[in-house]
């Protein structure tokens, strides 16, 4: 069974999400809450609940205290680059007032990423073994694993895309995990999924198939090819995709030891953090599979900026 709840109250001023310079609608038949899963319900329930709707929310699947800690230990090496404010505790991941040296955050990140003690967050047992039975055989985790960080007061916002896009090379029963790490209100800029979309993102990759069978195969697979859009984004303008497909942008206010699962067909974007508290959004996006399905093998090395995937 899913959890009942209801979009926490706010006034539509504070219910001003922005992505990529577009304000979300506000009207019911645009903006909508995702319907969080309670994880005892069993992998079959939340299997089914995965296929009808492309994602399935696994409420406090985690401990809570974990994914802060583990928060803390993020940005407790992070500090070292100016990211956070002097004197904070780093759990909290209060964003400095002034802008740090980018390049040295993306060394710190990209060492991170490679760290033991990351590998372990991803790979906690409880997860592990979820895994193998909601793949139905001993799952594999991509080695290709992302931690993303947002300042608040940014415009930073992912355009609206499908994972497979960045996947084709291997096979399209991939499942994305999407891990918030600390709590993640709406206001934060989360993930926002579109209502329904698995379906569009089927078809639009059965119509990207049938128009490109020309291409090479090493072209076939990259989102950038000659007839992809800019980085392989189905659209930067939100709302006007709410319209076009008539449907709505669904949101949620997630908390430290959520998990979201989502299909590789499913459109989804962020919104700006918009945190009052100046709280850094901090996440990570892992890739599961089958280990007998086959396996895009750009995705067998570590994450590194401007990879092109």
């Amino acid at each position: 069974m899913s959890i009942p709840t209801k979009m926490t109250q706010r006034g539509e001023e504070q219910l001003r999400l922005v992505a990529n310079e577009k304000v979300l609608s506000t009207a019911p038949n645009r903006l909508g809450s995702l319907t969080p899963t309670d994880p005892d319900i069993g992998v079959a329930a939340i299997r089914r609940l995965y296929e009808e709707n492309g994602y399935v929310w696994l409420k406090g699947f985690l401990p809570r205290n974990e994914v802060i800690e583990f928060r803390g230990w993020v940005f407790g090496h992070l500090a070292a680059t100016g990211l956070i404010a002097s004197g904070t505790d780093p759990r909290d991941g209060i964003a400095s007032a002034v802008a740090p040296d980018s390049k040295a955050v993306d060394r710190c990140l990209m060492a991170l990423v490679r760290s033991v003690a990351y590998e372990g967050f991803c790979a906690q047992p409880r997860l592990a073994r979820f895994m193998d039975e909601f793949l139905a055989g001993i799952s594999y985790l991509h080695k290709r694993k992302i931690m993303r960080h947002v300042r608040p007061g940014t415009t930073t916002a992912t355009p609206a895309h499908y994972d497979l896009v960045y996947l084709r090379g291997g096979t399209s029963r991939v499942v994305t995990a999407w891990i918030p790490i600390g709590d993640i209100p709406i206001e934060m800029g989360g993930l926002t999924y579109l209502e329904g979309s698995h379906a569009i993102g089927a078809r639009m990759e059965r119509d990207f198939a049938k128009q490109n069978s020309d291409l090479s195969p090493e072209e076939r697979v990259s989102a950038y090819n000659r007839n992809m859009t800019e980085g392989g984004w189905v659209s930067k303008d939100l709302p006007d995709m709410a319209q076009r497909f008539d449907t709505r942008w669904l949101v949620a206010d997630y908390e430290a030891g959520d998990v979201m699962l989502h299909s590789p067909f499913m459109i989804h974007a962020s919104t700006t953090n918009q945190d009052a508290h100046q709280r850094l959004r901090l996440s990570t996006d892992i890739r599961y599979q089958n280990v007998e399905d086959e396996i895009d093998a750009r995705w067998n090395n570590h994450w590194s900026l401007g990879d092109m995937l």
